[in-house]
């Protein structure tokens, strides 16, 4: 989580103009060719699969809001009255997914509240902010009402997907760390509780189960083994996975020894050890979020792509916030542990911790970079893998067969990660989001 996360909180309305990149040309294969054709060649750059791939000159087709061919240039079978689309000096990259994230609470830049009224409304806004910034699906992890199980299965213009972990586990009154939240998650006290609380998630149809293990620095119970036992197997009993969200490396060790699925966030008080390493070993599917802390990487010239969705003065408090900032103390062990898990296989998942904004995962992936990951694979950790976490078969790579959510870049991130935040267009569903429009709304 960066300190920019922590800004959304306090930012006054005001307005901030966009500046629009030149649109990417676009012409017609058949004279009676139109703009509202189905179909859609795009055709001539650099297309990042998302699964390790690279192909340069490369095409693909879009057709009803699916790819259904993907190649190089030349060996495309193309419909009449297809529109083209030329991306030539540009890079194409599947969307992206932030497999951790929390909507609906903070008021990005609307008022000056500390948190918004939490709705279904605020939710989509979110939502809209992720897509502006690329995003082809968002996981709510674990602060949810359960009323909130429409928006899973439902679909908005200009918006990522909403994926949700419901409400999560822990003691009562010790899940998120806002006040004003404590009492969504279940709060539970024996084992009971805990399997009940889970058949009711697997009702929901959650993506997710989320518990905590951590005491907030001594200021909140934690769940012990002897509650988060049960939870993980009876999760796994319904087909669920189990993502905890740890502080110390003991909690670690021991929930591994319970059979978790994955960390919400990192080994934060210490580097992990060779005991740590073994259990890990021992189960290699076990993913990684890890969520790292400022690293002081952002600077100033990073401004304008934040103040695309920002208030004018909201963009001036930024400004000083980043020329205050320094990288955050935790820094260090938590990258030197990514970096160990990394190098030892551990799965990768993009996560945020995010509450809104949608910029943050270009924040997170250029972390990931600099605490040793193949910017490669810090893009994977935001497609591939995630996709595959939460059972998003139609995400993750630009493959024939799977939905149209990608991203065209003036320049290419394998080069340097932070051409992430390039960003030319983003199609959803095989349609284009309308950026500037978005941009408008937030900025007037």
């Amino acid at each position: 989580m960066s300190w920019t996360r922590l800004l959304l909180f306090c930012l006054p309305l005001a307005v901030a103009c966009t500046q629009q990149e030149a649109p990417i040309s676009t012409t017609s294969q058949s004279p009676i060719a139109s703009e509202s054709s189905d179909v859609t060649l795009f055709e001539g750059g650099r297309l990042i699969i998302g699964d390790g791939n690279v192909l340069e000159d490369a095409a693909f087709l879009v057709e009803n809001g699916r790819f259904t061919q993907v190649g190089v240039s030349g060996t495309i079978n193309v419909p009449a009255s297809t529109v083209q689309v030329n991306f030539s000096g540009k890079t194409i990259i599947p969307a992206l997914i932030d497999g951790h994230g929390h909507l609906g609470y903070s008021d990005v830049g609307a008022r000056t509240d500390v948190r918004a009224s939490y709705s279904r409304e605020n939710i989509i806004d979110h939502l809209q902010r992720h897509a502006y910034y690329g995003h082809s699906a968002t996981m709510s992890m674990g602060i949810d009402p359960l009323s909130m199980a429409e928006l899973r299965e439902s679909t908005t213009d200009n918006a990522a997907r909403f994926l949700w972990a419901g409400r999560g586990i822990g003691r009562p009154n010790a899940g998120p760390g806002a006040t004003d939240r404590r009492d969504v998650p279940y709060g539970i006290d024996t084992v009971e509780e805990g399997i009940a609380a889970v058949r009711e998630l697997a009702e929901a149809q959650v993506d997710l189960v989320k518990i905590w293990v951590d005491d907030r620095n001594g200021t909140v119970e934690k769940l012990t083994p002897d509650l988060y036992g049960p939870v993980i197997k009876e999760a796994h009993r319904l087909g669920l996975k189990v993502t905890a969200h740890i502080f110390y490396l003991e909690d670690a060790k021991d929930l591994l020894r319970a059979g978790i699925d994955g960390f919400a966030h990192g080994v934060r008080d210490v580097d992990v050890d060779d005991e740590f390493m073994e259990l890990l070993a021992k189960r290699p599917y076990t993913f990684l979020m890890p969520n790292l802390p400022n690293s002081g990487s952002t600077t100033i010239d990073d401004l304008p792509f934040f103040a695309q969705t920002l208030p004018a003065a909201g963009a001036e408090t930024m400004r000083t916030e980043i020329s205050e900032s320094t990288t955050h103390t935790r820094f260090a062990v938590e990258a030197r542990n990514l970096k160990r898990m990394y190098d030892a296989g551990v799965p990768l998942i993009l996560g945020t911790d995010g509450d809104g904004a949608g910029w943050d995962i270009h924040e997170e992936i250029a972390d990931m970079v600099l605490a040793g990951v193949n910017p490669t694979d810090a893009l994977a950790s935001a497609t591939k893998n995630a996709a595959e976490l939460y059972r998003l078969h139609d995400l993750g790579t630009i493959s024939a067969g799977k939905s149209a959510d990608f991203v065209i870049l003036d320049s290419n991130p394998l080069e340097d990660i932070k051409n992430t935040r390039a960003i030319s267009n983003v199609y959803i569903r095989g349609e284009e989001v309308n950026r500037a429009e978005l941009s408008a709304n937030w900025t007037e």
